[in-house]
């Protein structure tokens, strides 16, 4: 697998197809984050922004490689590892990109609730909306494996799919996204710091269920 995902890597950062997605994360962030707001709100924002930029960034790894260099990669790896190397890769870039959004975010804004009386304590307000985004991230992954190639081979399928898939992923009940965003903002309200333990539990759980079904149907279905 460390092979695998190298080459993945490697694919990714060559081609700079992760440009559009990352430039397009900068400006939810730009929109929604200004110096001196309230940490836990800021947090909140930059780690939603973060679910559709992950979809994003799998739909890239997954159709960024060449059809009859993915069959030689297959055949030498397995079409079920190869594929989980894709989305691994993806999932990986979304969350280095989330940490480097959670620590611009946390130093830029606040160490204060809604009111701007109550003081937050910073160090514990950075960790929660890192943990918030990796939650964001880990179901945006699960969006993209589940609203691309080997499930919907079309691009006229698959990215209205992708669209409409990651709103409800963000903010229908019972999203762990949702859950760990809004624990963000009321935490904020209250001036106290969440930990998301139990939204990141439960997006773990989703997104290996997620790419579990995409590895084993690749495996079933050619490009």
């Amino acid at each position: 697998m460390t092979a695998l995902l190298r080459y993945q890597a490697a694919l990714l950062l060559r081609a700079q197809r992760w440009l559009p997605p990352v430039l397009l994360y900068a400006v939810f962030l730009a929109v929604g984050v200004q110096g001196g707001q309230p940490v836990l709100d800021s947090l909140g924002w930059a780690a939603a922004a973060l679910l559709p930029v992950a979809a994003w960034l799998v739909r890239i790894c997954v159709t960024g490689e060449p059809p009859a260099a993915r069959g030689c990669v297959a055949a030498a790896a397995g079409p079920g590892r190869a594929h989980l190397a894709c989305l691994l890769v993806a999932l990986g870039g979304a969350a280095l990109l989330g940490a480097a959004a959670t620590l611009a975010v946390t130093l830029i804004s606040d160490p204060v609730g809604t009111d701007h009386r109550t003081r937050v304590p910073l160090a514990a307000a950075g960790a929660a909306g890192l943990l918030t985004a990796l939650v964001c991230a880990l179901l945006g992954t699960a969006v993209g494996a589940l609203t691309t190639w080997p499930l919907l081979r079309s691009p006229g399928r698959a990215v209205p799919a992708l669209l409409l898939a990651a709103l409800p992923a963000l903010v229908g009940t019972g999203s762990p996204a949702r859950a760990a965003v809004t624990g963000l903002v009321t935490g904020s309200r209250s001036g106290t710091v969440p930990v998301p333990l139990l939204p990141l539990g439960a997006a773990v759980l989703v997104t290996a269920a997620a790419l579990a079904v995409a590895c084993a149907l690749t495996s079933r279905r050619s490009p």
